[in-house]
């Protein structure tokens, strides 16, 4: 039986004990607390006298808005269903990492920890255009299945089939068991790029077999799917930054070919010979030591065919072109990002260069310095005040050519351009210049070397004839052909205003009715031209 002082005192101890305990705890409490507070001291005082006048009062709301944002995802945590839970903890992530702060060290972080690699593929580098950056865009757009979603369809002229090409941002591919992630970006200020996304333990078969693989598969398709295109500058007020901008560019459908040209055969063949000379060069242009570029001048009266003969080199040669006007120019130095910005394989085409700048050269400039200065003198003492003005006259007139040699493209960068050492900036170029006045151009610009070949396109003779009846009327002979030819020989006509009367107009008249007509027109022509060259001999006469 139990002593009841003795469980008294047993329940006294207990108590005391308890009462002990909570006192501690208390005591805990209170200290730990006590070291919370000096530790948020510690940090409003290290916040108050080095963060904040660092980063300012912004930084109170920031604060605040991740709490907020943490409370809402701990919310979400709690009592949202997992799937919505997921959706919306994601868009809540993405608007904190829009925070330009945390998006600033989250992208550090991401790169210092990421297991992963980035290889960018820009379409313009250093001033260049990248070829790797075209073949990869058609490899990935090559990319079509039942499984792609986004596609989009084109035709090309002379096809009946439609070409289809993938049309996503993002293109998963897979090569030897590796998995790449392409992104195809497009920047604010127009910059285009391709990249790669890959994981760093891979890096040996995406860097070696893997990219060689995409190239090259893109250049097959690219030579199967060959479009030649027509470029033209914009004007360097327009230019941006980027050197995409330079030019702009559309499909080059023109149907001229060597077949339909209206000019000597033989002249013909030896244009022909000399380009696919030229084409197939390369390893006797590094023999010989020069740049792998030819020049062609094209001389002749209006009409003759110049533009239809850079035509017909494109698609023999199968080289885009890129029509320079040298008007839009604004210096030298503009003329040079040009030329960086073209590719290899092209026609590089300067038309009515007599039109497009002054290439008389700075020798005739001199010589009227010289002159004018003679006459100023002479004009000096005959009249000290007249000679005075005419003195402030010349000076503005000085400085307001000085001011356009300085902002224009000059003889000597137009030199540069065609034979100096940036011509050597790219491989397999053709330059043309094509002009109506022969004489006009400085012998500095044509001279062999720079204009390799000069042909001249002039009016049409009985030989072109032929061609033009062959292509409009579908003749090879008539009855009619040999009084057209004995005209022909003693009327200068262009080529194109043959073609303009042999063609058949609505169904007007028939052949017999062509070649009258134009016979009627070589006859009028000859009377005018026989008429003007009579006057001329009574004017040199007088």
């Amino acid at each position: 039986m139990n002593n009841p002082s003795t469980d008294w005192k047993m329940q006294m101890k207990n108590e005391n004990n308890a009462v002990m305990s909570q006192t501690k705890v208390r005591k805990d409490e209170k200290l730990l607390l006590q070291k919370k507070e000096s530790k948020r001291n510690l940090i409003e005082i290290l916040m108050g006298s080095i963060v904040k006048p660092m980063i300012g009062d912004n930084l109170t709301t920031i604060g605040s808005n991740i709490a907020g944002l943490f409370f809402i995802m701990e919310t979400l945590r709690r009592y949202f269903p997992r799937q919505l839970k997921n959706t919306i903890q994601e868009l809540l992530v993405n608007a904190i990492q829009r925070i330009p702060f945390f998006k600033k060290c989250s992208d550090k972080t991401l790169a210092f920890f990421s297991p992963y690699a980035q290889i960018g593929f820009r379409e313009i580098e250093e001033y260049k255009y990248n070829y790797a950056y075209s073949a990869i865009k058609t490899y990935l757009g090559a990319q079509v299945n039942s499984q792609v979603k986004n596609l989009k369809g084109s035709q090309m002229r002379g096809r009946k089939s439609l070409d289809f090409k993938r049309d996503d941002d993002k293109v998963e591919d897979e090569f030897e068991g590796v998995k790449i992630l392409w992104e195809v970006l497009k920047s604010t200020d127009g910059v285009k790029m391709c990249r790669l996304t890959f994981h760093r333990s891979n890096w040996e078969i995406v860097t070696g077999s893997y990219l060689t693989y995409v190239v090259e598969e893109g250049k097959s398709i690219e030579e199967k799917k060959k479009k030649v295109k027509l470029f033209m500058n914009n004007p360097s007020p327009n230019w941006k930054m980027q050197t995409m901008n330079l030019w702009s560019s559309i499909d080059f459908e023109h149907p001229a070919t060597f077949d339909t040209m209206a000019m000597d055969p033989k002249k013909k063949d030896e244009i022909i010979s000399d380009l696919l000379g030229f084409s197939n060069g390369e390893e006797y242009y590094k023999k010989i030591g020069k740049a792998w570029k030819r020049g062609y001048l094209l001389h002749g009266p209006p009409g003759t065919g110049k533009s239809t003969m850079i035509a017909a080199m494109a698609n023999l040669m199968s080289y885009s072109i890129y029509d320079l006007e040298l008007t839009s120019i604004g210096n030298n130095w503009e003329l040079k990002k040009l030329l960086l910005a073209t590719s290899s394989k092209s026609i590089i085409v300067i038309e009515d260069i007599d039109c497009s700048l002054d290439l008389t050269g700075e020798r005739e400039v001199k010589e009227e310095e010289s002159s004018a200065e003679i006459k100023k003198e002479k004009k000096k003492k005959e009249d000290e005040s007249s000679a005075e003005k005419n003195k402030e006259k010349k000076k503005k007139e000085d400085e307001s050519s000085a001011e356009k040699k300085k902002n224009a493209v000059t003889l000597s960068g137009l030199l540069n351009f065609i034979d100096g050492l940036w011509s050597a900036c790219g491989q397999e170029r053709i330059l043309v210049f094509t002009t109506n006045h022969l004489g006009k151009l400085d012998q500095a610009l044509i001279r062999r070397g720079r204009m390799d070949m000069h042909i001249e396109l002039s009016y049409c003779r009985f030989e072109a004839f032929k061609i033009l009846a062959k292509n409009y009327l579908n003749l090879d002979s008539h009855v009619l052909f040999r009084k057209i030819e004995s005209l022909l020989e003693e009327t200068n006509i262009t080529p194109a205003d043959v073609a303009e009367n042999l063609m058949v107009k609505d169904g007007e008249c028939d052949v017999d009715g062509s070649l009258k007509r134009l016979i009627l027109v070589l006859e009028e022509m000859k009377l005018n031209q026989n008429s003007n060259e009579q006057q001329k001999d009574v004017v040199n006469q007088v």
